[in-house]
């Protein structure tokens, strides 16, 4: 019965941590394809600007930036917990990504360009239609480690008051005495929602790999 109890109260949360993942990865994908294309196509300094945000980034803690947005920025511009955290770790994930897309593209034969190029296509054209779809393409397989990493970041938000699969297992653990049952039933939350994600990236992955490749 306490079983029962405990995960109908835990999986309660998994609409949050669902809804701080479905913010935070789109979020860190749009700005990581941006940033990638800047890295690779946007010249020295330009490049090098990607290169040190990309630097930066993936040096903090994504709970310090979890705190900085939250409690700093937060009181400026009025911005709830749920928010605070889904913007912090979707800025956090977009320096990785950015790594996984630029790598992505530079795994693309420059020869593929060129011949673009020649058929009268300007570089934009090429870089939209010849190299970008291959990109994302092969980027699908560390793509799905980087989704699964925020679906287990996004447990961060509870240190800010976020009722996620976390903190209502801290809560309910705390309230029974019972944390090592609560913090379990969390535990096979998690696992199922990456194993979950990660076998759809699988199929993705088969149903849109390059056979040349």
């Amino acid at each position: 019965m306490d079983f029962f109890v405990f995960f109908t109260y835990i999986l309660g949360g998994t609409f949050i941590t669902l809804a701080v993942t479905a913010i935070a990865l789109p979020m860190g994908l749009i700005f990581g394809i941006m940033f990638a294309l800047v890295r690779v196509y946007g010249g020295k300094k330009l490049s090098a600007l990607a290169a040190i945000y990309s630097t930066v980034m993936r040096g903090i803690p994504p709970i310090v930036l979890l705190f900085i947005l939250y409690f700093i920025v937060a009181g400026t511009i009025n911005i709830s917990a749920f928010w605070a955290g889904s913007i912090a770790l979707g800025i956090i994930s977009s320096s990785y990504q950015m790594e996984i897309f630029r790598g992505a593209i530079q795994s693309v034969s420059g020869g593929q360009e060129i011949a673009g190029r020649a058929i009268g296509l300007t570089r934009m054209q090429t870089i939209r239609y010849i190299t970008l779809p291959q990109a994302l393409r092969i980027a699908i397989p560390p793509w799905s480690n980087e989704a699964s990493t925020v679906i287990k970041d996004s447990s961060l938000v509870y240190a800010i008051g976020v009722a996620e699969i976390l903190r209502r297992a801290q809560m309910i653990g705390a309230r029974s005495y019972q944390m090592l049952l609560a913090f379990t039933i969390a535990a096979l939350i998690y696992f199922v929602l990456v194993f979950v994600t990660n076998r759809g990236l699988d199929w993705v992955e088969r149903r849109t790999r390059i056979p040349s490749m």
